[in-house]
């Protein structure tokens, strides 16, 4: 039979546990509160730093996901849609930053690209850097490229001309185009032809919510002309301006998540449209 445990004999002087644990030093800290915040933060640093580093490398140089949040580029691109952009498609950068260290290309046309909006782009951290942190990141846009360098680029009757040669549109069907509001709004879906890329576009079915002809005018060198598949619903060229290619980001490729907010389902992101992940972006 065996038998019981023995209390431990506790010593007179409790320093001589302390001592002996290694606890002392720690409840004897005299280093101050802000110095003892300091070496938290800088452990911190030391465990993540490295890692935090490699991903943001990653987003600089290879691909970044996007979050559409509006719908400007419905059907192609629809509201909730995650994008994956490959950031290497026109050029290269300094990682972490909008600094070209090769040339820039030109993308072509139908494409569809992710940019820094212009003008959101001129204060010193925007300038140059390419960083998703509150108040220095940039304002990015996803439109389609309509018209490149010296293209004379004309929008009248809500059809698009290119040096003077009507891009063709065949009718689809109605469709109905549900804004981040959850508003729905009748719209006509066309297929649309632009140098043999052929893609969907909406057009308001009321005609008095056409927006606007435009043009004809020409795309100066270093920019390209860029608009929404969803045309009566969308700020793009038509109103801000040509986008610089400086300031392209990279190529939309592919959808990796989708989620319908305005549809009854999970909190915040509400139903998940499964058919849409992991599809191209034509």
């Amino acid at each position: 039979m065996s038998r019981p445990a023995q209390p431990r004999d506790l010593p007179d002087d409790l320093d001589d546990v302390l001592d002996d644990e290694g606890l002392d030093e720690t409840l004897d800290d005299d280093r101050g509160l802000a110095r003892r915040f300091y070496d938290w933060l800088w452990d911190i640093v030391r465990s993540w730093g490295p890692a935090l580093l490699v991903v943001l490398v990653i987003r600089s140089v290879v691909a970044e996901p996007f979050r559409i949040p509006s719908g400007s580029m419905v059907p192609t691109l629809a509201i909730g849609d995650h994008i994956l952009v490959t950031k290497s498609s026109y050029g290269l950068h300094i990682p972490l930053t909008r600094i070209p260290i090769t040339k820039l290309e030109t993308p072509k046309r139908g494409d569809v690209i992710v940019f820094v909006f212009p003008g959101s782009d001129t204060s010193w951290p925007q300038h140059w850097l390419d960083l998703p942190i509150p108040g220095i990141a940039t304002l990015d846009y996803v439109k389609r490229v309509v018209g490149l360098p010296g293209d004379t680029v004309e929008v009248r009757d809500n059809r698009v001309y290119i040096n003077g040669k009507l891009q063709p549109q065949s009718y689809d069907e109605p469709y109905t185009f549900v804004d981040d509001h959850c508003r729905p709004y009748r719209t006509l879906r066309y297929t649309e032809i632009l140098d043999g890329h052929a893609h969907a576009v909406l057009r308001a079915a009321d005609r008095r919510l056409e927006m606007r002809d435009w043009g004809p005018e020409v795309v100066p060198e270093g920019h390209v002309f860029a608009m929404g598949d969803n045309r009566d619903h969308s700020a793009d060229s038509r109103v801000w301006g040509f986008v610089p290619l400086r300031n392209i980001k990279g190529r939309a490729r592919m959808i990796w998540l989708s989620y319908d907010q305005c549809q009854p389902g999970l909190p915040i992101v509400g139903t998940f449209r499964t058919g849409r992940m992991g599809s191209a972006i034509e």
